[in-house]
């Protein structure tokens, strides 16, 4: 970068979008996304508060005053919740630390805006469905017509799998391995492959609604053939979500989203008797500490239900029934 360039923001940005997260850090396209919109907003913010064109602006009017004065923004005016402000905060502080260690004369701005702290969250129980209302949901789409029969597919495989939005959407035939052994490949954050075995069940509905498609072609496709998005996905989860409130009285205040049928897999794979670490690898996840908030949910509930039992004249604690094994779950218990 030549000498004239240093100071001003627009080469820093143009660097930090095309060639760090991307060439560099190789980061998910929706890691990508979100810092991009996350600048989308600031520049303009910084650049009608210092009245400089954006193009003009010198990496010093990103101030650590201006960063909380958009922080605030967010929050005041935007309505965005704490989790999405440390989310743009978190943006703002991969480009400081990428300019910072790249330009020496500024790693004084660098370290005052890496000063800014997240603020810290309320701790938030998982959302997740009780077999009985996962059932429900199943059993909304009509698997008679086309699209209902494409719909109870994709419910299906993202309840046996746990998978995301985006990976569902992404996912191609060739990933499908419906033989011996079923499971399907899944390529997740960071393009982390895993693999998930299917049910019975999951491989036969899997197997009618890709035959005769080439090994590239989407496994869900939309009304005009094109591959699903991770919009159509969510649609597709939370208008069957919608109707099956009408029927399950329990459902009535629960959020019906992809993340919470992933949720219920980790859930119902807890119950029966699967360890952490297998769920984790099951969900991709790449630290168990995130695994974990699912035990926790399970032992709240253990609790509660001690709670509410009244012991008293009970003069013998009948033993609890066994945990279903791993492979009673695989049968789609």
């Amino acid at each position: 970068m030549r000498n004239r360039d240093r100071d001003l923001l627009g080469p820093w940005i143009r660097r930090f979008l095309l060639e760090h997260l991307v060439a560099e850090r190789n980061l998910a396209r929706n890691t990508q996304v979100s810092y991009r919109d996350t600048l989308a907003l600031l520049l303009p913010f910084v650049s009608q508060r210092a009245g400089v064109a954006i193009d003009r602006m010198a990496v010093d009017a990103i101030s650590a005053e201006a960063v909380r004065a958009f922080l605030t923004h967010l929050e005041q005016d935007r309505s965005c919740s704490v989790a999405t402000r440390n989310q743009r905060l978190a943006a703002i502080h991969a480009l400081a630390r990428f300019v910072g260690g790249r330009a020496p004369e500024h790693l004084g701005w660098c370290t005052e805006l890496g000063a800014i702290p997240a603020k810290k969250t309320a701790k938030r129980l998982v959302g997740y469905l009780d077999k009985p209302e996962m059932d429900e949901l199943l059993s909304v789409p009509d698997p008679q017509t086309r699209q209902g029969f494409r719909d109870h597919a994709l419910l299906l495989f993202m309840y046996n799998s746990g998978a995301r939005a985006d990976e569902v959407a992404s996912l191609r035939v060739n990933q499908l391995f419906l033989g011996t052994s079923p499971s399907v490949r899944i390529v997740g954050k960071g393009n982390k492959a895993r693999i998930c075995p299917l049910w019975d069940r999951t491989v036969q509905v899997l197997r009618t609604l890709v035959e005769g498609r080439e090994p590239g072609d989407a496994v869900f496709r939309g009304r005009t053939g094109e591959p699903m998005t991770r919009f159509g996905v969510h649609r597709v989860v939370t208008d069957c979500g919608e109707q099956a409130k009408h029927k399950v009285e329990s459902m009535r205040h629960k959020r019906v989203s992809p993340h919470n049928i992933r949720h219920t897999t980790a859930v119902h794979l807890l119950r029966a008797g699967v360890d952490i670490n297998t769920i984790r690898a099951w969900l991709g996840h790449v630290s168990l500490d995130t695994t974990h908030i699912y035990a926790e949910v399970d032992l709240e509930m253990k609790a509660k239900a001690l709670a509410s039992v009244d012991l008293q004249g009970v003069p013998e604690i009948a033993a609890s029934k066994p945990l279903p094994s791993l492979m009673a779950f695989m049968r789609g218990l």
